[in-house]
């Protein structure tokens, strides 16, 4: 049983940074595509972004593309989401998820396995 837990969300203000991090157990040497969605209140689940399973493939939605990086650590199992000059409007609850493959689309019915969310504010 695949187990997705993230951590390092918290309150940051405008222009600031945040890690948040996805430690995959439950099914080593599999190959996860691994992403991360974010969804706001009242809003839909979007994708950040994503990351094949070697780390040789990557996307990211056009608002963070230059501000966000998205990599993995694959001796830990960790997947990492760098979140530079943050704005207001990134703020949401953040979720990691993973799948078997690298194709599109890149959205969450796509995604088999999700952690449980971490918050990230960013204030004005």
């Amino acid at each position: 049983q695949v187990q997705l837990v993230e951590s390092g969300g918290g309150l940051v203000q405008a222009g600031g940074s945040l890690r948040v991090s996805c430690a995959v157990s439950g099914s080593p040497g599999r190959r996860y595509t691994m992403a991360w969605f974010r969804q706001a209140p009242g809003k839909d689940r979007e994708l950040v972004a994503a990351i094949s399973w070697n780390g040789g493939d990557t996307k990211l939605r056009d608002s963070v593309k230059g501000r966000f990086t998205i990599s993995r650590d694959k001796a830990v199992d960790t997947v990492h989401l760098q979140m530079n000059n943050l704005k207001v409007e990134d703020s949401a609850v953040y979720y990691c998820a993973g799948r078997l493959g690298w194709y599109e689309p890149n959205t969450p019915d796509t995604y088999n396995y999700w952690g449980q969310g971490t918050p990230v504010t960013v204030s004005s």
